[in-house]
């Protein structure tokens, strides 16, 4: 049964769905209403059927769609293999322990025999991403809006200067979201969706051994839970996974926030958030309202307007992982 916030969130969706019909980026409400009408439900169809079988997809391929928008904007060329000895984003190290592209080419290739040539790889992310998450709830948690075109390169050398880091302070963490037209609020609510999913120890283990040099964990780590990540990553290169928000890192819920001022948030940029009075604020209230999900519906949908391609620009992919032939 949907609990009084469930009710609240969908009332929300609804009633934000129904004001906004297109945005300044040429995405809109139902982009392919005409030209393949099948596309939202054959995309919704296949990725619960593949998150009823891995729970898990749900923030994989949320973590997918945001690392994709950050780098290039929303253009799918986190999917793009690599050229000759280019290396492709997905080759870099922030983008290695990416999983989740074969639901992508599962959706891509059942939408190329029902409409070849019209849906692009980058709004098939956009609305995985979105259902996946959304699977427990049976609904919809943010609108996608539609039209995105893929771009036709990627290059590892452009993520680490645009994809925030596990290991940002604040202010670098505000920047690349300035640099993107987001603001402190969707920092904020963004990083709320390491509500679920796994972490590697790599990412996070600097806290644990000599912390910047003084031989003891990072201060702002809760002691004790500082002690139980040691006995789970015994190694700071150790390749096991933890969960973000522990005991409920399969819930899409806002209880990352309640960890988070338990000083239990899993990585520097989720301590950092509490460094910064403005944003301890956002996570108060957060932590004790009810509207995380109305906020993270609208941070995503901004989120997934970011630089994107539309009209002319960019091309239709017929392969999610191969740019088409120029010409």
């Amino acid at each position: 049964m949907m609990g009084r916030e469930g009710i609240c969130v969908m009332l929300s969706l609804v009633v934000f769905g129904a004001l906004t019909i297109r945005n300044a980026d040429g995405l809109k409400q139902n982009f392919y209403h005409t030209s393949c009408p099948q596309v939202e439900p054959t995309v919704s169809t296949i990725t619960r059927n593949r998150v009823q079988s891995n729970p898990a997809l749900g923030a994989k391929l949320l973590r997918m769609h945001f690392h994709d928008c950050f780098v290039r904007g929303c253009d799918a060329s986190i999917l793009l293999d690599a050229v000759g000895s280019t290396k492709a984003e997905k080759d870099s190290i922030p983008d290695g322990s990416l999983s989740g592209y074969d639901v992508i080419d599962e959706i891509k290739s059942e939408l190329e025999q029902i409409c070849p040539g019209v849906v692009s790889c980058a709004d098939i992310l956009a609305l995985a991403a979105r259902d996946a998450v959304s699977f427990q709830f049976n609904n919809p948690l943010w609108e996608v809006l539609t039209g995105r075109r893929d771009g036709n390169l990627s290059l590892a050398s452009d993520v680490d200067a645009n994809l925030p880091s596990p290991f940002s302070d604040f202010n670098t963490l505000l920047q690349l979201y300035n640099d993107k037209g987001l603001d402190l609020d969707d920092l904020v609510i963004l990083s709320g969706g390491h509500t679920i999913g796994v972490a590697h120890c790599a990412t996070f283990s600097n806290r644990l051994y000599n912390f910047n040099g003084n031989n003891g964990s990072d201060p702002s780590l809760d002691p004790d839970y500082a002690e139980f990540l040691k006995t789970q990553c015994p190694n700071p290169f150790d390749p096991t996974t933890v969960e973000m928000d522990p005991q409920s890192s399969m819930v899409f819920d806002k209880s990352y926030f309640s960890i988070l001022l338990q000083n239990k948030g899993l990585f520097q940029s989720d301590a950092a958030l509490l460094q910064d009075e403005r944003s301890a604020r956002i996570v108060r209230q957060l932590n004790t309202s009810n509207d995380f999900f109305a906020r993270f519906a609208n941070s995503m949908k901004k989120m997934g307007a970011i630089e994107v391609l539309t009209g002319d620009a960019g091309q239709i992919r017929k392969n999610c992982h191969v740019a088409n032939p120029q010409g």
